[in-house]
């Protein structure tokens, strides 16, 4: 059974071109791929989550809300009692990257980022996961 993979926009982002490259990625790569589409809050996202019931959530974080809406989210996952690992994408400054992890963020990529090197970052996050 493939892993599956939700990728989602929160916030108030409408730059979708990335996120739809990285999930063709995904699918070329043998992942099951679930978009939520533009304009996602933290609740929608972990709700979709559950419900689809995912290995990984990427988000696409290119409005400069990443140090706002990717700890929300993991906090939204948590009060529904999941442990699903979030991957952040896009443009997050380097000054960021420790304070994202250190919020619960498991795995970052950086504009520019290789299409061999997305799949192993999802790969990574889905195998150091254990989860109840």
């Amino acid at each position: 059974m493939a892993h599956r993979v939700l990728v989602a926009k929160v916030g108030l982002d409408g730059h979708d071109r990335g996120i739809k490259v990285v999930a063709r990625i995904l699918r070329d790569a043998g992942y099951e791929v679930v978009y939520t589409g533009l304009f996602q809050t933290p609740d929608t996202v972990a709700a979709a989550a559950i419900d689809e019931d995912v290995d990984v959530i990427g988000l696409s974080m290119l409005s400069g809300a990443h140090m706002v809406l990717a700890p929300k989210v993991i906090q939204k996952l948590k009060e529904r009692g999941v442990d699903i690992p979030v991957v952040v994408g896009g443009i997050i400054p380097k000054r960021d990257v420790e304070r994202l992890k250190q919020a619960g963020v498991s795995e970052i990529l950086t504009p520019g980022a290789k299409p061999d090197e997305i799949v192993i970052v999802i790969q990574r996050a889905i195998s150091t996961n254990v989860r109840s």
